[in-house]
């Protein structure tokens, strides 16, 4: 059984940093790419960061780029979010999930996406 289990969340001032942790345990994650995505209250999820095991391709939402850092530790299965210069507009739910392996969708696709994390709360005060 695939499970992701996100930690790090919390409140900071605007500014400031934060990183998320994503442990990942049931499948072999080297062969499937990982994201992140966010959810504000009365929005829609969307796109943040994703980062392919195999090729070490990265990407990121223009939203948070050169703000964002997405890594990984593939021997861990551990995937990481570094978020410096925190705005309130950054304030959501941020999730982690596993590339889906019908690979349908893209990568800036919720629906590329076929395992989720319950979530880990981001609050950034201005």
């Amino acid at each position: 059984q695939v499970q992701l289990v996100e930690s790090g969340g919390g409140l900071v001032q605007a500014g400031g940093s934060l990183r998320l942790s994503c442990a990942a345990s049931g499948r072999t994650f080297s062969s499937y790419a990982m994201g992140w995505f966010r959810q504000a209250p009365g929005k829609e999820r969307e796109f943040v960061a994703a980062i392919r095991w195999s090729s070490a391709s990265i990407y990121y939402a223009d939203s948070v780029k050169g703000r964002f850092t997405i890594s990984g530790d593939n021997a861990k299965n551990t995937v990481y979010l570094q978020m410096n210069s925190l705005k309130p507009e950054d304030t959501a739910v941020y999730y982690c999930a596993t590339q889906s392996a019908s690979r349908r969708f893209g990568l800036r696709e919720f629906r590329g996406y076929d395992y989720w994390g319950q979530g880990t709360q981001v609050t950034v005060s201005s």
